[in-house]
C-alpha cells in the first residue's frame, strides 16, 4: 500500500540519510532497520525476485556491532548502520558474486569490489546481491540462474537491466541505497522504469575495480542508486575517489570543471526530447518540458535546443565498440560451455566480430561525439532531456510501438548510451507518472566534472512532476 513520505514513513521506505540519523540519534537502532528491510524482503520479493544472495545472518551481525559502536561512543561514518544492496556485477569477498550465469554459479571472490568496500567504511551493512542479466549484458534483468526480476509498480512489466534488481529492490522498500553499474543504460534506464534516482558520474570519478565484466572498462561506471537523490548525493561522496588500482580512475576527489560557470551567474539549461532522440513517448516528453518549464520558474535560463549532431545513428558505433570487445571476452571463459548459456550470452557468441576498420571508425565517432557535447557545454550548463523513450514495457519485447512509430528493444539506449560514449555525468530523476500507473523520470546531464549541478537541479525537481508521494502498490 502508498505511504505518505514523510514522519510516517515505515522504515523500509526511509531514506538513507534519513536511517543513518535515526541510528546515530539512538531513535532506531540498527538491528531494528536490518530486520525490517529482511521482513519487507520476505513478504516482496517472491513477487518481484529481485535479490538473488541474501546476507543476512551477516546483517544482523554488522547491526548488533554497529549498535555497539554507537554505544561505545565511536567514530561513526555517513552510512553507520544502514543496510545496502549490490548489484551482483560487483565482487564481494566470501559472499557468492554468479554475474547472472550459469557459467559462474558459486563463484566466490576473495576480496571485495572497491566500491562495496568504501560502503562498508562508511559504516553501511551489505545485505544482499541484486538481479542482472547474464554477463550484464541486456536491458532487461533474467537469466537461466536466477531468474527474471519483475518491476514493483506493475509484475507485467520490466524492470529493466542491467541493474534491475537494484532498481526494483530499492523502488520496492527492500533497501534503501545500493551499487549499480551503467555501461550505456544499466543505473538510469532502471531507475526510470522503477521511480528511483540513479548517478553515472563523469567516468573514472568512480574505481571500477572488481566489476565483471573486465571488457568495455572505458564506459563502465559504478554508481550510486537510491529512492532520493540527496541518497544518491551522499552514495556519489563515498564511492567518488581514485584507488590507485582503476587506470581510469585518476582524478581528485575534488576535481571541478576545466569552464566552470561563473558564480552568480543563472544555470543555463537546454532541453531536448523527440528532435534528438525521438521516437518519445509524448507522456515523456510533456514531462521534460514540464521539468524544464519548473527549472525556468526557479531562476534557471532554459530554452528548447536542437542538437543536430544527435540525428545521426549513434547505436551502431556503441554497439560495433561492444561487440568488439564483448565477443572475445565472453569466448575467452565461454568456448565449449555454450549450452549453459542464456540468449544473451549465446547471442555474444553468435554473432561475428565487426571489422577494425569499423572498430576505428566508430572509435572516431566518439570522438566527434565528445566534440560535440563539449561545443553545446560552452554555450548550456545542463542538458535536460529524456532517460528512456517509453515507460516499463511488458517483459521479453524485441519491438514496440512509440509515438507510432515501431522501433526495436534497442531503442531503449537512445538517449542514455550517448552519455557513456563521452563520459559525461548524466543523473536520472524521479519525477512523473504516467497514464499507465507507471513511474517516468527525467536525465540532466552536465558538463565533465559538474556533478554539483545537476545534483542540485535534481533535488528541486525529483518528484514534482507528478509521481508525488507513491510508492509501488505491492
Amino acid at each position: 500500500m502508498s505511504i505518505s513520505i514523510g514522519e510516517s514513513e515505515p522504515i523500509h521506505y526511509q531514506d538513507a540519510t534519513a536511517l543513518a540519523a535515526l541510528i546515530r540519534s539512538r531513535q532506531l537502532s540498527s538491528r531494528e532497520v536490518v530486520q525490517a528491510h529482511l521482513d519487507r524482503i520476505g513478504a516482496v520479493n517472491p513477487k518481484i525476485n529481485a535479490v538473488v544472495t541474501l546476507m543476512d545472518e551477516a546483517a544482523l551481525k554488522g547491526a548488533d556491532a554497529a549498535d555497539e559502536a554507537i554505544a561505545s561512543g565511536a567514530e561513526l561514518g555517513p552510512l553507520h548502520g544502514v543496510p545496502f544492496s549490490i548489484k551482483d556485477t560487483m565482487d564481494t569477498a566470501g559472499v557468492p558474486s554468479q554475474r547472472g550465469s550459469l557459467l559462474f554459479a558459486g563463484h566466490i571472490p576473495d576480496h571485495d569490489a572497491t566500491s562495496v568496500t568504501r560502503f562498508k567504511a562508511a559504516g553501511g551493512i551489505p545485505l544482499m546481491k541484486t538481479n542482472i542479466p547474464e554477463f550484464a549484458a541486456w536491458t532487461e534483468s533474467d537469466n537461466r540462474l536466477t531468474g527474471r526480476t519483475n518491476n514493483p509498480w506493475n509484475l507485467d512489466r520490466t524492470a529493466g537491466g542491467s541493474s534491475g534488481g537494484e532498481g526494483a529492490a530499492i523502488a520496492a522498500g527492500l533497501s534503501p541505497i545500493g551499487i549499480g553499474s551503467d555501461v550505456a543504460i544499466s543505473v538510469r534506464g532502471p531507475a526510470a522504469f522503477n521511480g528511483i534516482a540513479a548517478l553515472k558520474a563523469t567516468h573514472g570519478r568512480v574505481p571500477y575495480t572488481g566489476h565483471f565484466p573486465t571488457a568495455m572498462s572505458r564506459y563502465w561506471h559504478v554508481a550510486p542508486m537510491a529512492r532520493s537523490v540527496a541518497d544518491v548525493a551522499l552514495g556519489y561522496s563515498i564511492l567518488k575517489g581514485p584507488d590507485g588500482i582503476d587506470p581510469h580512475a585518476v582524478h581528485a576527489s575534488n576535481a571541478e570543471p576545466a569552464d566552470a560557470r561563473i558564480a552568480g551567474q543563472p544555470i543555463r539549461v537546454g532541453w531536448v526530447s523527440e528532435q534528438a532522440f525521438g521516437p518519445v513517448d509524448p507522456e515523456i516528453t510533456a514531462a521534460v518540458a514540464a521539468a524544464a518549464a519548473r527549472l525556468g520558474d526557479l531562476g534557471c535560463v532554459v530554452e528548447e535546443v536542437r542538437l543536430p549532431f544527435m540525428e545521426k545513428d549513434w547505436l551502431t558505433p556503441f554497439f560495433t565498440l561492444w561487440y568488439g570487445e564483448m565477443i572475445p571476452f565472453v569466448q575467452s571463459f565461454a568456448t565449449g560451455r555454450e549450452a549453459e548459456l542464456h540468449a544473451v550470452g549465446a547471442g555474444l557468441m553468435s554473432t561475428p566480430l565487426p571489422s577494425l576498420i569499423d572498430y576505428v571508425a566508430a572509435q572516431a565517432d566518439v570522438e566527434k561525439l565528445k566534440s560535440a557535447f563539449a561545443s553545446y557545454f560552452r554555450k548550456y550548463d545542463v542538458l535536460l532531456a529524456p532517460v528512456n523513450p517509453f515507460t516499463a514495457p511488458r517483459h521479453a519485447r524485441d519491438e514496440l510501438v512509440v509515438n507510432g512509430v515501431t522501433v526495436t528493444a534497442y531503442h531503449v539506449l537512445k538517449a542514455t548510451s550517448p552519455f557513456n560514449m563521452t563520459g559525461l555525468p548524466a543523473l536520472s530523476v524521479p519525477f512523473a507518472f504516467s497514464s499507465e500507473q507507471l513511474p517516468i523520470n527525467i536525465q540532466l546531464v552536465a558538463r565533465w566534472f559538474d556533478e554539483a549541478t545537476i545534483l542540485r537541479l535534481g533535488a528541486l525537481l525529483e518528484r514534482r512532476g507528478g509521481l508525488g508521494e507513491r510508492h509501488p502498490e505491492i
